[in-house]
């Protein structure tokens, strides 16, 4: 917090630079080609100061809707579809523009610039201040004569991100723990939400899936939308009753959604309340220093432009280097150590995600930003050390989460239909699935090894290897996962051991963290990845790289840290009725068919937990060959990655259970569950 003299200090500095930079748009002291830049962002940057003028005058309560929509679309133009493609933010455009050289550090310049948008909206005058002083330090280095080298244009945005590492960090972490930082909160619970224009007050992209949705859940009776709720709330406290962890020592939890959904977020944080938990919501990342590539964690509203993000997640290029990461490193620990009593008395996050936007199918471009091979290897490190960090202060032995998923719009014609559908799914009798997904795990825990084959142009022959039982009347190895942390109900899994865990994965098309891969196959010897291939690309090199950056996270190889069963045969059959097996998020698909998630096990951080099935048995799969390093060297046994891949029903040739004496017990044949007892999983199948 600052004192007084800081505050006016603070503000003296930002309106000598809101001044310097409305005269900027009528100078012509900058060279061409690079005028026309400084000449629109100073424009876009008046706007903003403009903005954040009249809201100090409650323009935005005042503002009719048409204005406000109007004033929402101006922030995000440039980034558009239709605009991108004379945008800067677009790296082709820069590069012909600018040239090659110039268009990396301009377009992390404008990219970092983007998110003055959301500072003005929660009045953090520090954030946009110190992003108005960067602009005018690039436009004070082309006054001269000669041309500034991008050298030092790259030294001036490492400096940049070195010097307010540590405020920047500071202020995440709180932002993580502290329920005092109340925005997003306050506009939730106190406004009235049957008065859309309460969406513009986040200052998020705001489009007709956002409206349609609030308009939509807003329709709905209090008591539904109570039980909805009470779905999210009651997954998330069972989740701590069934894993044995103490819920009362904890005071906060962390709600994620994508706006318009409030109407449901207000009646989840009074459950939670009840429970003695009071909500942080926190935003997506804008500062570079925050983000993870091109993934939002945090409340957001609708993805202006996909390819802009895709395009700027390895902006990091610009200053990644071992420096930074150590200062990094520091902020981030002296910041947890600043919140020390608050992160440990946090409890984790309450995820609300959404499915059926239009699917993403990014664009490589040669022009952006990518990270150096060195730059990968300290990007792995930093996520490695940062999340033990993390883990001292939040526990992970002591938190715990819960997800689930809603449509929107976006879906189609028939979104109602596929929303009331879901709110099914996701309230399925969970003790029906229990008994029958019991039946499947006894079955399993018979064997040493299962063997997963596709069909219809599936091409997948994996061998899973399972952990040996000394105690098979007490122990397990697949936990029965029914609709807690992890809604809905519907899937069996376990941890497996890595040596003899090999074979081919290969699915023909499949979405993950809403990136499409076609054609996707991945190679894996002793559980760790050997191999991978996808054509979504033109050159193999492409298509690597793009399973690299994004399933392996930038390392060399990662382990298999999950197979799984999907039980949700209801779920399948929804998303065939509706043709919507490409749009459903995979909290839904990993539970439509075996599914095999690279990366740490299900139980990270969390290894020495005892888990139980409902049968009283343990779980004891919780651990495998890598994780196990945590007890030497924690860098060694984390990834920082979960991600799920399914093969759907329809290419599913077999599971088969491989005892030790060589026999084999069929679960899966030909998409249809075999097993005595099972058959009703079949039902959804057959209408």
């Amino acid at each position: 917090m600052l004192d007084q003299q800081e505050q006016e200090l603070e503000q003296l500095r930002f309106a000598l630079a809101a001044e310097r930079i409305r005269e900027i748009p009528g100078e012509d002291t900058v060279p061409e080609p690079f005028r026309d830049f400084f000449r629109k962002e100073a424009e876009f940057l008046i706007r903003l100061c403009e903005i954040k003028e009249q809201m100090e005058e409650d323009w935005l309560q005042q503002a009719s809707a048409e204005e406000l929509a109007e004033m929402n679309r101006s922030l995000y133009q440039d980034i558009l579809p239709d605009n991108y493609g004379t945008s800067y933010g677009n790296p082709v455009y820069a590069s012909a523009i600018l040239g090659e050289s110039y268009a990396a550090v301009f377009g992390f310049l404008y990219a970092e610039l983007q998110g003055c948008i959301t500072y003005i909206f929660e009045n953090r005058t520090w954030d946009l201040l110190i992003s108005l002083e960067l602009f005018l330090e690039f436009y004070s280095a082309f006054q001269d004569e000669v041309l500034p080298e991008t050298g030092l244009l790259r030294e001036i945005l490492s400096s940049y991100c070195s010097d307010y590492c540590p405020q920047i960090m500071e202020y995440r972490v709180r932002e993580l723990v502290d329920p005092s930082i109340r925005f997003a909160a306050d506009i939730i619970e106190r406004a009235d939400l049957n008065d859309l224009r309460y969406l513009y007050r986040f200052g998020e992209y705001i489009t007709e899936n956002e409206l349609r949705t609030a308009k939509f859940l807003n329709s709905l009776p209090e008591e539904e939308i109570e039980a909805m709720a009470r779905t999210f709330t009651e997954g998330y406290r069972i989740g701590f009753e069934v894993t044995g962890k103490d819920l009362s020592k904890k005071k906060t939890v962390n709600i994620r959604f994508c706006l318009g959904f409030e109407r449901m977020v207000r009646h989840s944080i009074r459950q939670f309340r009840e429970m003695g938990l009071e909500p942080v919501i926190y935003r997506s990342a804008s500062h570079s220093l925050n983000k993870r590539g091109n993934n939002r964690i945090g409340y957001y509203g609708a993805v202006a432009n996909p390819q802009f993000d895709y395009d700027h997640k390895d902006d990091a290029a610009i200053y990644l280097d071992e420096k930074l990461i150590t200062r990094k490193l520091r902020a981030l620990q002296e910041a947890f150590e600043s919140c020390k009593v608050q992160a440990n008395t946090h409890a984790g996050p309450a995820c609300i995600e959404v499915f059926g936007e239009t699917p993403f199918v990014p664009v490589s471009r040669k022009e952006a930003l990518k990270l150096t091979k060195e730059q990968q290897k300290l990007q792995v490190r930093y996520d490695n050390e940062a999340g033990q960090i993390t883990n001292r202060y939040i526990i992970g032995e002591e938190r715990s989460f819960t997800i689930i998923a809603y449509p929107v719009p976006e879906i189609g014609e028939r979104f109602e239909e596929i929303f009331r559908e879901t709110v099914r799914i996701n309230t399925l009798d969970y003790k029906k699935y229990q008994k029958l997904q019991q039946i499947i795990i006894d079955a399993l825990d018979r064997g040493e090894k299962v063997r997963i084959t596709g069909m219809n142009g599936n091409r997948t022959d994996l061998t899973v290897q399972l952990h040996t039982l000394t105690d098979p009347a007490g122990q397990t190895n697949f936990e029965n996962c029914v609709a807690d942390v992890n809604i809905p109900v519907g899937e069996v899994f376990t941890s497996p051991v890595l040596a003899g865990t090999e074979g081919v994965l290969h699915v023909k098309g499949v979405y993950l963290d809403s990136l499409y891969y076609n054609d996707l196959q991945i190679t894996v010897k002793d559980g760790m990845t050997a191999d991978y291939s996808c054509t979504n690309f033109k050159t193999e090199e492409e298509n690597r790289r793009y399973i690299e950056e994004n399933i392996l996270f930038h390392h060399d190889s990662i382990p298999m840290g999950e197979f799984a069963i999907g039980t949700n045969t209801t779920a399948y059959r929804m998303a065939q009725d509706y043709n919507i097996a490409d749009k459903l998020p995979i909290l839904i698909a990993e539970k439509m068919g075996p599914h095999f998630a690279f990366g740490d096990t299900c139980y990270s951080w969390a290894e020495d937990t005892a888990v139980y099935n409902p049968d009283g048995k343990e779980i004891i799969a919780r651990d495998n060959e890598r994780s196990i390093l945590r007890k030497e060297d924690p860098a060694k046994a984390y990834f920082g990655c979960h991600t799920d891949i399914t093969i759907p029903y329809d290419e599913l040739g077999s599971i088969r259970v491989i005892c030790a004496d060589g026999t084999e017990i069929p679960v899966i044949l030909e998409g249809r569950f075999v097993l005595p007892g099972t058959e009703e999983l079949n039902e959804p199948l057959e209408e």
